[in-house]
């Protein structure tokens, strides 16, 4: 079944209900956002010369018409390609022809530089820049309808941050995303007409997915003015829209309960932010919760099982009286409910409980494989299992406990070292604000434990003060040879830490 279903459903059922809104303002309702889609589909057809399963790219600040462009293209059966609008232009580019895109809608400010380095890449149709009078023309086809897709058709061809090498495209398909959307339901949270989601973190990835559950009950989808994430901004729009739920970086969410202007916020609207995409460590989510009430969730997902492969819901957060409460609020939580999920050896054989190994899974959610790409198809799903690169182990109640990437565990002296662990201990100190545990080369004992740490505004942890915390709290070999206090660590555009750049630094000195 077609994904554009689920807008051409709310339109019908939840006509009058607000659709698109930007700030505090209404753009579209449903029953408007369902008469412009088909006629938006039949003017990218002809403006690309597109064919159903071609692919058009979408390189767009967080906006309105984002939301359009996507049912547009699902409506017409063609795949969206959403781009980080952060990338350099020479990155975009290499996607357009990458996924072999036919057509781009770009955003003004990126519009020239990818002009120029786009003009010569082959099958490529042209550029539409938003807001100018070649893209509101697309809307004066006359409507098209809703073509007839397969489960497996591509419905959004998902790019990978790209933190080491190129991006790979992970090809999702229309089941991959409506087993997302369902599991959402059955998982994450319960969503009514009268709610919103407030798109802070980019559409193109995880803030864009979750959106489309949101689509399916008539939820409003509001962009904020700034385009993205401002503390102040993001306050105000929760004191104004009711039922708000948000997809956020953990990085976010540490800067929102940390902002000035959080001391007074009305938050009684706030229903559930959804955080994921990297380590939530303990410290901050008991701050959060402390901030902001029972009103988190986690879930653990990659582009390739996209936000669906373990997760916590508010309820196991505030499940205060169970004798290991600390144990499970680190941990990546319980196995979701449509896939299946092991922890295995280099071998791929199955571990028992507490054993740490590579976290596998398999289920209708993952994708159908690595756009144009078979070698690292077969490499991410060979025996028919996602090998996730994460490493992680279950406890006896299916708990699931993430130690970090595999290319992130150091080894030293032939012992693993988790950075996260470390980590987690550097952060119950009360002047720390942020730390990164990387591994520097030895040539004694392979690798040597460096931490990277920044200080909270005014303070000044010293090394004795972090080692003497480490010694009370972990294994002496795992405690950092060295503290390197920083302003800032090195991140990616959705706020992962970059560990590679830190690495190369240690790399470089070695």
């Amino acid at each position: 079944m077609n994904l554009a279903h689920l807008l051409h459903r709310a339109a019908k059922i939840w006509g009058e209900r607000p659709a698109l809104s930007v700030g505090r303002a209404v753009r579209l309702s449903y029953a408007e956002m369902g008469q412009r889609v088909p006629r938006l589909a039949a003017g990218l057809v002809a403006a690309g010369k597109l064919q159903r399963g071609d692919r058009v790219a979408l390189l767009l600040k967080n906006c309105p018409e984002y939301w359009e462009l996507m049912f547009a293209l699902w409506h017409a059966g063609i795949a969206a390609v959403p781009v980080n609008a952060k990338l350099h232009a020479r990155e975009v580019a290499w996607i357009i022809e990458n996924a072999e895109a036919k057509l781009a809608v770009v955003s003004a400010a990126l519009a020239d530089d990818l002009a120029r380095l786009t003009k010569d890449i082959p099958g490529l149709h042209g550029l539409i820049v938003l807001e100018t009078p070649a893209y509101t023309a697309l809307y004066d086809a006359a409507a098209t309808p809703m073509a007839e897709v397969t489960p497996d058709d591509l419905a959004w061809l998902f790019y990978t941050s790209g933190t080491t090498g190129r991006p790979k495209g992970a090809m999702l398909t229309h089941r991959n995303l409506w087993a997302a959307v369902m599991n959402y339901f059955a998982d994450v949270d319960h969503i009514d007409p009268q709610d919103c989601i407030i798109h802070c973190a980019p559409i193109s990835h995880g803030s864009g997915l979750y959106g489309l559950p949101h689509v399916a009950r008539g939820a409003n989808q509001v962009i904020p003015e700034s385009g993205g994430f401002d503390p102040a901004e993001t306050l105000d729009l929760i004191a104004h829209w009711p039922g708000c739920s948000f997809f956020f970086a953990p990085t976010m969410v540490h800067r929102l309960i940390h902002a000035p202007q959080i001391a007074g916020a009305d938050t009684a609207n706030l229903k559930t932010i959804v955080y994921g995409g990297g380590p939530m460590y303990v410290a901050d989510l008991q701050e959060a919760m402390r901030v902001l009430g029972p009103k988190l969730a986690q879930i653990y997902g990659q582009g390739e099982a996209p936000m669906t492969i373990t997760g916590m819901d508010k309820r196991m957060h505030v499940d205060y009286g169970h004798p290991r409460y600390l144990a499970r609020l680190g941990s990546a939580g319980t196995v979701r409910t449509d896939v299946e999920v092991r922890v295995v050896d280099a071998d791929d054989n199955p571990l028992p409980n507490g054993e740490v190994g590579e976290v596998i899974c398999r289920g209708p959610v993952v994708m159908a494989g690595y756009w144009r790409n078979p070698d690292a198809t077969a490499q991410a799903l060979r025996g028919g299992w996602l090998h996730t690169g994460d490493v992680g182990s279950f406890d006896d109640d299916g708990f699931l406990t993430l130690k970090d990437r595999s290319k992130d565990m150091i080894i030293s002296g032939g012992s693993n070292i988790y950075p996260r662990e470390v980590e987690e201990v550097l952060l119950r100190h009360p002047d720390v604000d942020e730390v990164s545990v990387v591994g520097k080369p030895h040539a004694d004992w392979g690798e040597e434990v460096i931490a990277f740490v920044v200080a909270r505004r005014g303070a000044a942890p010293t090394a004795a003060a972090l080692d003497a915390l480490c010694l009370d709290h972990i294994a002496r070999f795992k405690r950092p040879k060295q503290y390197r206090f920083v302003p800032a660590l090195p991140k990616n555009n959705y706020g992962k830490v970059l560990k590679t750049e830190l690495r190369a630094v240690l790399q470089k000195e070695a």
